[in-house]
Order: C-alpha cells, then structure tokens, then sequence
C-alpha cells in the first residue's frame, strides 16, 4: 500500500488491492485522527500499525460516507468514537449486516470484518478540534445522500471521500446534488484536496478538476436526455465518449471508463422510467 505525507504530519494511504481507494491520518498534538479505513483489513492493519508505531492515540475515525470501500477496517479501532453524517448511520443500521454478509459470501478477504455503527454523527457542517488542528466537516452528498468531506483548516486539505473522484460516479447517487458539492468545495480555499480514489490534487489542479468534473456531469445529462427523447436503445450511450465529456479514460488503471458507462445507464434508466410516469426529466 502506497503511503505518502502530504503535508506536515498529514498522511495519505492508497490500497493497492481495490481500486486505489484512499484513507488518511492526521496527527495532531493530542493524537491522530483517522478518515476511512479501506476495505480489507490487511491493508487497514498497516494504516494501523503506522499509527500505533508512532505511539500515537486515536480518538477518532471519520467515515466520508458509508461504502464498504470507506468504511470496511472501522471495527479495528476499538477505542475510537466513530464520527459520520447522521444519514451514514441510518443506511448501516438498516442495511449494513445485510451488505456485509453479500460482501463476505463473495470476497473471502473480508470474511473477519463486523460492523460497526458510528458513535458521533451530524447533520450539518460542524467542527472538530484536537490538539493543534481544526477540522470542518462538510456534507457532500452526491455521490451517496452520506458523503461529507474533512477540511482541515491549517492545511488547507481536503479529505474529499467520492464527492471528488477520476470521473464523478453518481449510480445511486444525485447528479444535480453533487455538482452543488463540487461548488462548496470550489469556495473553499485549498492547497491539496485528497480524491476518494486516485492520485492527490495540488492546488494548480483544484480549479480545472472541479470544472472538468462538473461539466462533465451536465455534459452525460445533457447527452443521456436527447438519447431517450430520440427513443434510442440503451446499448446506444455506450457510444458516448468519456474525453468528449471532459474527462480522461486513464486514471484508476482504466476503470473510469466502467464507471463512466454504469453512470450512463444509469441515468437513462432514470430518465426512462421518468418518461413512461408522464414526468419531466429532471435528475
């Protein structure tokens, strides 16, 4: 797993095993505390003992929002309260065990991992301090109703979780919700923000992947809606090009491409179902 420090005593984990999936530690003068925990827990365990290595408590673990990706090794520390958005709380108490046992019956790797429920959650933006640093915690929701991402105010970083990926990824999600997050985000001033999956963002980049990003999901509406109101098939928008929408096919080892698909369909599959209600397509 690829650890990188970021700035001073703020570190970034990248799994190696899933999807470049990010997780990170922010030490203070009181104590680290940690945002997301990755899925498998061998990789957690090395997140872990980095922490532990440095004699360093940890009186919390944030969660950026309830995915398994994000919130799977939680359970490992057991002296941390554990602080999500109010709605994070809500999806694992009613479907967390449910989700997890899928999880397990398929992947052997997450065979040990037991849910835990947060401690701490909010509903609105609220700080957190400890020892020397300032943490905001945002709502971001889009990407799932959940997300929030982790400011810290001395750094000027930003723990984004999904709200800032490759290609924004809305399955399940609400497109319009997450262009909004991508506004606030754009208000906040920032050295570095911290992708959900991928590689850092420096502040020379901050402006023009927030842009990208964000026409990029008016751009899949915009093409996705004329392609349901020519009643095309839905194997039609897979010719819809991810670079003529303003993002690369590159990152993520190529996987942005499937998550640039699924997107699609999933927004004609929405705007489908709106259509045959008699509804205007507005998502």
């Amino acid at each position: 797993m690829l650890r990188e420090r970021i700035s001073e005593e703020i570190y970034v984990f990248t799994s190696d095993l899933y999807a470049q999936v990010t997780a990170g530690v922010i030490v203070t003068s009181e104590g680290a505390v940690v945002v997301d925990t990755l899925p498998f827990p061998q990789e957690t365990r090395e997140l872990l003992a980095f922490v532990q290595e440095r004699g360093l408590p940890v009186p919390y673990v944030i969660n950026t929002h309830s995915h398994a990706d994000h919130a799977n090794g939680s359970y490992l520390f057991e002296r941390a309260d554990l602080v999500t958005h109010q709605r994070c709380r809500e999806i694992l108490r009613r479907h967390g065990e449910r989700v997890l046992e899928e999880a397990k019956a398929e992947t052997p790797e997450v065979a040990e991992v037991q849910l835990r429920l947060p401690s701490i959650t909010f509903n609105k933006e609220v700080t957190l301090h400890l020892g020397d640093r300032t943490m905001q915690l945002i709502p971001l929701p889009g990407h799932t109703s959940d997300s929030i991402g982790v400011y810290v105010e001395e750094d000027k970083i930003l723990f984004a979780g999904d709200a800032v990926m490759p290609v924004p990824y809305v399955v399940g999600g609400d497109r319009a919700a997450m262009i909004d997050s991508l506004h606030v985000i754009g208000q906040l001033s920032l050295e570095n923000i911290v992708q959900g999956h991928g590689e850092l963002i420096l502040r020379g980049e901050v402006e023009e992947v927030l842009k990208t990003s964000i026409f990029y999901l008016e751009t899949i509406y915009k093409r996705v809606k004329e392609a349901v109101e020519a009643g095309a098939p839905p194997e039609s928008i897979a010719e819809i090009d991810i670079e003529k929408c303003g993002k690369s096919r590159i990152p993520l080892n190529g996987l942005v491409q499937q998550l640039h698909e699924a997107n699609l369909l999933y927004l004609y599959d929405l705007m489908t179902a709106q259509v045959r209600k008699g509804a205007q397509m507005t998502i």
